[in-house]
């Protein structure tokens, strides 16, 4: 394992750790980004299941974004992913940023869920 991959997995495993601290039965809200696309999905960890799942990837967004890589589609996926997790009942959840700084995309991302009526 390359060292800077090391260090990735440790920071993911911090993060993981203190989420599993606050979550009290809580949702996961995950976020995973590549250069060109950004994703996120609500995780029940107790059943091991996805609820809800948004990316920049689908066929509306792709219509409707310049590109798949950037704030303001985050922002959009963001709200999407909460319009689709209060149609599924889903207020609260915790935040899981991974191993990614909490900046930029990941924080648009957040934003937007925010703004679509999630609490974390």
């Amino acid at each position: 394992m390359a060292k800077d991959n090391q260090a990735t997995e440790r920071r993911k495993a911090r993060v993981r750790r203190s989420i599993r601290a606050r979550a009290y039965g809580k949702p996961r809200l995950s976020v995973y980004r590549s250069a060109n696309q950004i994703y996120a999905q609500i995780i029940d960890d107790e059943k091991g299941a996805t609820i809800v799942a948004a990316s920049s990837l689908e066929k509306d967004q792709r219509t409707s974004l310049k590109t798949g890589g950037n704030v303001e589609a985050a922002k959009v996926v963001g709200k999407l992913l909460a319009e689709r997790a209060v149609q599924a009942g889903i207020k609260d959840v915790v935040f899981d940023r991974g191993a990614y700084v909490y900046h930029g995309r990941v924080k648009a991302l957040a934003e937007g869920a925010r703004e679509g009526g999630l609490n974390f």
